[in-house]
């Protein structure tokens, strides 16, 4: 993997780790997660801190995916994200992409083994970085346990540009969830307006 801003360190959430499959703790066991493609592509391990990094976190705390997101399952295990914040995940052997915006899962067609193949061979396309070059252009960089915020968010079609800037992982996906809460239920071309955040 290119552009590594982040390595994990040793294995301390023993408990998440003996419940992944084989072939993702042999993966984790040589390299306990990564933020590469500079930031691009974030594959959390099995750690208690940084809470942004732990799978545990995703997997099975209060803020699960599975307890926000209609189709997601508990047994889903959410073990990376895009720069955004949509999510990777593992149902059985297949991965699955989670649109956080809209709450829609797509099945990639593909295992864990091709999930890395394919993002090593296409990288922009694979992890959908259009966002995050354009940030990157106008000279933005993402640290690790930063996500891109997109205002309008990308479901939205819109004539304003986008506004990207770097927020902690937390409160991206924090906003995320939130958003999908207020849009879940309309119907595809719905006008919806946006308020201003009060920061």
């Amino acid at each position: 993997m290119k552009g590594i801003l982040y390595t994990g360190s040793e294995l301390t959430d023993l408990v998440s780790f003996a419940r992944l499959p084989s072939y993702l703790q042999a993966f984790l066991r040589e390299q306990n997660g990564v933020v590469a493609y500079f930031g691009g592509l974030h594959l959390r391990g099995c750690v208690q801190e940084p809470t942004w990094h732990a799978l545990h976190t995703a997997w099975q705390s209060e803020t699960a995916f599975w307890r926000t997101y209609a189709h997601v399952l508990e047994t889903d295990i959410p073990f990376g994200q895009d720069c955004v914040g949509n999510q990777f995940l593992l149902r059985g052997d297949a991965v699955l992409f989670l649109d956080t915006e809209t709450g829609e899962l797509a099945d990639l067609e593909v295992d864990f083994k091709h999930f890395l193949f394919g993002v090593e061979k296409f990288p922009l396309d694979a992890l959908g970085m259009e966002p995050l070059r354009a940030f990157q252009q106008r000279g933005g960089k993402l640290e690790p346990g930063q996500l891109l915020s997109v205002v309008p968010p990308l479901c939205i079609k819109s004539e304003v540009k986008p506004t990207l800037k770097p927020e902690p992982a937390a409160e991206r996906l924090r906003f995320l969830a939130g958003f999908y809460q207020q849009i879940k239920d309309l119907p595809d071309g719905q006008n919806i307006h946006l308020k201003p955040s009060q920061d």
